[in-house]
């Protein structure tokens, strides 16, 4: 009799022991980030413009510069303030677009730069420059370009990214990267059109998000992290409520076995 309940209290330790570990963990297929899913384990090229095709919108703020070797033309833009490119100097030489996509740029009257990107935008001042002044070179950058994280990362938030493009993996990186928890075969990057917004999923997961036209972010893109679905289930520093479920049950066990 001593040995059955020797050997039901042995049972029932492990099992206690294997449902705890089964439910607090996740498995390492889930977290591991840019895997070959044709698992060749040979080193792999990926392709991607590294460019994005955003078009410039009202209420952009265009940082715009022209350098010249002349003196005098440099300081009538302006020009001949530091070349550092610092927040203050973006403020002190950017052109907001405004709700007709019109900017003043000095001398120049009224620039229609909706609708084009930033490089587009650079070649139609250029054009305008040339007209006026001649070894003169233009400059135009986005000032304000913002991208969103949300969702399972350790740093959620809105971020200013100062590079002219950024992936999506720098970007969850600068939150903190994910969590966990967090589902990295299902993340939601919410994109700005023209008649609204538009969601696309990303498998963070598989190597081929590489040369996915959504890898490279644009200005005002949203990344959102989903849990997965075991977090509902258990926590990530501790998991209580599994403890105590997995007590209580094993109480109602040893009840059983032992009463």
């Amino acid at each position: 009799m001593k040995t059955n309940r020797f050997f039901r209290k042995r049972y029932l330790v492990k099992y206690l022991v294997i449902v705890l570990m089964m439910s607090s963990c996740v498995s390492q297929k889930k977290t591991l980030l840019l895997q070959d899913k044709t698992e060749t384990g040979t080193p792999k090229e990926f392709l991607n413009q590294k460019t994005t095709k955003y078009k410039i919108q009202p209420g952009d703020q265009l940082y715009i510069r022209v350098f010249s070797v002349d003196p005098k033309t440099s300081r009538l833009f302006q020009t001949d303030m530091p070349l550092h490119y610092t927040n203050t100097t973006k403020e002190l030489n950017s052109y907001k677009v405004d709700q007709d996509g019109y900017i003043n740029f000095s001398f120049i009257d009224k620039v229609f730069v909706k609708g084009l990107t930033v490089d587009e935008a650079r070649k139609l001042l250029q054009e305008n420059i040339n007209e006026y002044f001649k070894e003169a070179t233009v400059v135009v950058k986005l000032v304000y370009y913002r991208v969103s994280v949300l969702g399972e990362v350790e740093d959620p938030g809105t971020f200013m990214i100062e590079n002219k493009e950024v992936n999506v993996l720098q970007a969850i990186a600068q939150a903190g990267g994910i969590k966990t928890f967090g589902n990295r075969r299902k993340v939601i990057l919410v994109r700005q059109t023209e008649k609204g917004s538009k969601m696309h999923y990303l498998d963070l997961t598989d190597d081929a998000l590489l040369e996915a036209e959504e890898f490279y972010l644009m200005p005002n893109d949203v990344v959102y992290v989903e849990p997965l679905g075991s977090k509902n289930a258990a926590y990530e520093k501790m998991p209580y409520t599994i403890l105590i479920s997995t007590l209580t049950l094993g109480l109602t066990v040893y009840s059983i076995f032992f009463k």
